[in-house]
């Protein structure tokens, strides 16, 4: 097994996986802002500012919390949720977000452009951009605007503009179409605060080591409740931030089994699904390669999710590498599964959990259950469920 430390090389690359695939009006930005991440994280004045905003603004650390009620209800392993639910804003991304509007400010760019499905990277981005004065420009597929209408006005209160972008499905992947037309036409002075462990290096690195903060928390916290680490993890993946953030700190644990949930939408079959790892094929999308979904002629297939933010045709590259080393593994949850299981968290727990955090709670519970009593499972809350109460009562009606 390769040190994960060492990861990824100096061409971007995890194994066979990720890289740079960008045009090369963007090349000599990718490299600033390589150069601009490799000295501020070495810099002490960077990093403890970072950790201030992260305590002060963000409210790190997030806690650690023992689900008594739902445990109880399944009847197996003990079922600890890390709370990243209760981060300002509303999810993990704000962690990401803080730490490249610092670097943008260090680079001198005033313009933050950014793209977003569920909204909570758009709101995460809308909110440093106004701590900090930047000018803030969101693109969102609008279908995902309107199934996230709360987190459009959330973002436009902080002063953001949504663009809405019609093409295509209308969701995740063509908004970060735009996002990166966006930045070949003002590359001097804009940064693309890109929301996951995806895309061009060195955004799939960057990204996991601003969220590692996850994983390295939880350790310390799971240590100091049950004097041991968890049998195993779990995190919903979509392009993958919160999964790797919480993993990374625990992967030289071979004994902690990990566990990555796509999204099986209405079930594995072409455009009803966006799990990769079931349905797609190793090619390159958005400046990286790594597994798609796609057809035999590489065109990209339609995908669904009743979850905006894991509605994307594409996974990050570091979890395509540990998939096929074996140290990490991965499964779906569908549509009915994550309903079903939303409503019962909130009835048992008192915590409304995201759509996309959900996926990760349909599976911990199965592996709860299976695990039986004396295990312990760690599953990443990674966002709360404020932005779907709207949708999931359109779907659900009567029958909620």
């Amino acid at each position: 097994m390769i040190a994960p430390e060492t990861l990824p090389d100096a061409r971007g690359r995890f194994g066979d996986f990720g890289g740079v695939y960008v045009p090369e009006t963007l090349m000599t930005a990718l490299e600033e802002l390589g150069a601009a991440y490799e000295k501020a994280r070495t810099d002490p004045a960077y990093q403890t500012e970072l950790r201030h905003h992260l305590k002060e603004f963000c409210g790190r650390p997030t806690e650690l919390y023992f689900a008594e009620r739902l445990t109880e209800h399944v009847g197996g392993a003990k079922i600890y949720f890390k709370r990243e639910d209760m981060l300002h804003t509303g999810a993990h991304k704000i962690n990401n977000a803080l730490g490249q509007a610092l670097l943008a400010r260090r680079m001198g760019k005033r313009r933050i452009i950014a793209e977003t499905g569920a909204g909570q990277h758009g709101v995460a981005t809308a909110a440093v951009s106004a701590k900090f004065g930047f000018e803030c420009v969101v693109y969102m597929g609008s279908v995902d605007m309107e199934r996230q209408a709360l987190n459009v006005f959330r973002m436009r209160l902080m002063g953001a503009e949504v663009r809405g972008v019609d093409a295509g499905q209308k969701t995740l992947k063509e908004a970060v179409n735009e996002a990166m037309r966006d930045w070949v036409t003002n590359v001097r002075s804009t940064h693309y605060i890109l929301g996951t462990a995806y895309g061009a290096h060195p955004y799939p690195m960057m990204v996991r080591e601003f969220h590692r903060i996850i994983g390295r928390e939880a350790k310390e916290q799971i240590l100091a409740r049950e004097g041991r680490l968890p049998d195993e993890l779990v995190a919903c993946v979509g392009g993958g931030s919160n999964a790797i953030g919480l993993f990374f700190e625990f992967l030289p644990d071979t004994h902690v089994r990990m566990w990555g949930v796509e999204a099986g939408g209405r079930g594995i079959r072409r455009g009803e699904h966006a799990a990769r790892f079931e349905g797609g094929r190793l090619g390159v999308l958005q400046g990286c390669k790594t597994f798609i979904l796609q057809d035999g002629d590489g065109q990209i297939e339609g995908t669904h999710s009743v979850s905006a933010g894991l509605d994307y045709a594409a996974v990050g590259p570091e979890h395509a590498f540990y998939r096929e080393k074996g140290r990490i593994e991965f499964t779906y949850a569908t549509d009915d599964e994550v309903l079903e299981t939303f409503q019962l968290c909130s009835r048992l727990e008192g915590i409304i959990p995201a759509l996309e955090s959900t996926h990760a709670l349909v599976h911990g519970i199965k592996r709860a259950r299976e695990l039986g009593k004396g295990k312990v499972v760690l599953v990443n809350l990674s966002g709360r469920g404020d932005k779907d109460v709207q949708q999931v009562a359109a779907i659900l009606g009567n029958k909620a």
